[in-house]
């Protein structure tokens, strides 16, 4: 049996920022304090993605602007992929691009097909700064993906085109938090 908690459950869910906040669309600092603040939001941002039934999610995106997303990801394969990682980078993303369904915690409710890379490679480190290398392919690449586009202050809408994109901006107008669309319009 194992002895460890399960990531999240003595975390605290924080609010989520939406689509026009400008955390949300600015580039976020790099982590340089490894202390127990450090943990504290890793595990909030664990609860915070459970309760909004997401698969990752990035500081920004509870108003905190540091490298550092978290993820409990399946692959195309449905193995679990489970983690967090602290100053990103986005090292490789290759393979075919295939354009899929993609949606966000910070534009809840809609999805737009969103060309992403088969195959994507992220390093950074844990935690207690010990460097880790994560990759994934199919449904996971496409997280690693979405979640390195939010620390560099980007959405996945800013990756849509065409028709695509113009129904995606409509339906954001619809929503009560819509007057974020001026970010991806400008």
């Amino acid at each position: 049996m194992r002895n460890r908690l399960i990531p999240g459950s003595s975390g605290h869910v924080r609010a989520m920022t939406l689509l026009g906040d400008p955390v949300l669309h600015t580039p976020c600092e790099p982590v340089t304090d490894f202390g127990p603040g450090l943990a504290r939001l890793v595990e909030d941002m664990f609860a915070t993605m459970y309760a909004a039934n997401g698969v990752g999610l990035a500081a920004n995106q509870v108003g905190v602007g540091l490298r550092v997303f978290v993820y409990d990801c399946p692959d195309d394969e449905d193995v679990r992929h489970l983690g967090h990682v602290v100053n990103p980078r986005l090292v490789e993303a290759d393979g075919d691009v295939f354009r899929g369904p993609e949606g966000c915690l910070s534009l809840p409710g809609l999805e737009a097909p969103t060309p992403r890379h088969d195959r994507a490679v992220v390093e950074g480190v844990r935690l207690d700064g010990t460097p880790v290398r994560v990759e994934g392919t199919g449904f996971f690449a496409r997280c690693l993906q979405h979640e390195c586009d939010h620390l560099e202050g980007g959405v996945y809408a800013d990756h849509v085109t065409g028709r695509f994109r113009r129904r995606l901006l409509r339906a954001i107008r619809k929503e009560p938090w819509g007057g974020g669309v001026a970010a991806l319009e400008g």
